[in-house]
């Protein structure tokens, strides 16, 4: 049948383990047709889908992210490129603050991050007796409140403005 791959062809293809692909399955970012014998058979679009959960994923962002933005893709009929790009527009501003996100951990990895080491020259200054515990564990001043993401501005600790 033209157009449908199996798993083995996909995996080379995607340049992915046969496992990945299974997993990718069970987490509901890619479906597969079952043959009469019960083998996995893939549509060529699911190339694409492939493609995009790694670039997704090379980037940092969650299985839970890529799902949803999957999810708005059409089962009934392969994406057109206007599918894509209504989901690409739709992860623009998620992937400006990824961006913005891995321009301040590379700026300021560093200095002081409130991570309580107290070990660099700066952090005694800017977190004397490591008053950055008080927001929570881990590199405070890199992490947002949920202690996943960079949150803090460079020169802004807690709530107030230092000069370095």
């Amino acid at each position: 049948m033209p157009g449908v791959l199996t798993i083995g062809e996909v995996a080379e293809r995607a340049n992915v383990a046969t496992s990945a692909l299974r997993f990718y399955e069970r987490q509901g970012l890619i479906t597969a047709a079952r043959s009469g014998g019960g083998q996995r058979r893939y549509h060529r679009d699911v190339l694409r889908r492939i493609a995009f959960v790694r670039a997704a994923q090379r980037v940092g962002l969650r299985l839970e992210e890529i799902r949803a933005a999957l999810a708005t893709l059409p089962e009934s009929r392969t994406p057109t490129a206007a599918d894509w790009r209504r989901l690409s527009r739709s992860w623009r501003p998620l992937l400006d603050r990824r961006i913005a996100e891995l321009e301040r951990v590379r700026d300021r990895l560093d200095t002081c991050i409130g991570c309580g080491c107290l070990s660099l020259r700066v952090c005694r200054l800017l977190n004397p007796l490591d008053i950055a515990a008080a927001e929570g564990p881990g590199p405070r001043w890199l992490l947002d409140e949920d202690g996943e993401a960079p949150l803090r501005e460079a020169g802004r600790r807690g709530g107030r403005e230092v000069d370095q």
